[in-house]
């Protein structure tokens, strides 16, 4: 797996001379950041070694290179989920691969179903712990270049990067929630009793992505800032992917002003 990484880091390197400070992790409906990116280079995930492909529907499949509010930024325009088939493993692959590629802090963001009776659609939710329901991304050999073989998760998510980010939204007007993430592996929505039962376990916020990348994230000592983007709540069960997509552009503008100025802090 290691030579793996290392070899498409190499490519992406040779490809580019881009060395990016910061990785940007978009998920479902929420690529338009995108296009606030000074793009110096766009490279589509089926030319990179060992890259899986994107099959999800919101999810571009491309890696952009370019610069974001005055720092040079790497940015998955779609990720990986364990429901598309992957192992964990490669779920977290491209993560590996930004640390080698020279990133200091990354940001992760996902369209999720909210328990929470105060939260609304279009809601922009900090999320400050998670729960990881889907299998471990560090099952197996450890792969010690990387990390240590058992990694503490008490600050998975950086309590400064959430203190600034909340500075931020209270200059700039944003709405922000706070809360805890649950990861289960889908494709299937959550029935009504799963919802409740995310709920009885402490969870503010679900869905199918994010907890293993910011295991892989931590692991390899990479300080982690996160954003859930509620995209429908438990009162409607029978949202469908389409409606997420719709739902997650509400939030999208709010979600790019917040990661922008916080790039200008760090």
């Amino acid at each position: 797996m290691i030579n793996s990484i290392k070899a498409a880091a190499e490519y992406l390197s040779q490809r580019t001379n881009f060395t990016p400070e910061v990785g940007i992790i978009l998920g479902t409906g929420l690529g338009g950041l995108v296009e606030k990116i000074d793009i110096a280079h766009s490279i589509a995930y089926a030319e990179i070694p060992g890259f899986p492909v994107s099959t999800v529907e919101g999810h571009s499949g491309r890696l952009i290179f370019g610069t974001l509010g005055g720092k040079k930024v790497v940015a998955m325009q779609g990720r990986f989920h364990y429901y598309e088939g992957y192992t964990a493993q490669q779920v977290v692959f491209p993560v590996r691969v930004m640390k080698l590629l020279g990133i200091q802090t990354l940001f992760v963001s996902n369209a999720a179903g909210s328990m929470n009776s105060t939260f609304r659609v279009g809601d922009v939710m900090i999320i400050n712990d998670h729960i990881n329901l889907i299998p471990n991304p560090l099952i197996g050999r450890n792969i010690d270049e990387l990390g240590p073989r058992f990694p503490a998760m008490n600050d998975a998510y950086d309590p400064e990067l959430i203190a600034r980010a909340t500075a931020i939204a209270e200059r700039e007007g944003i709405k922000l929630q706070y809360g805890c993430y649950v990861a289960l592996t889908g494709p299937t929505f959550e029935t009504p009793k799963e919802y409740m039962w995310v709920k009885l376990i402490g969870g503010d916020a679900v869905g199918m992505s994010t907890a293993p990348e910011v295991i892989a994230a931590r692991h390899m000592n990479i300080p982690v800032f996160g954003v859930s983007i509620i995209t429908d709540t438990m009162e409607n069960t029978s949202i469908s992917h389409e409606e997420v997509q719709e739902n997650g552009k509400l939030a999208e503008k709010n979600m790019t002003k917040l990661f922008t100025e916080l790039l200008k802090t760090l």
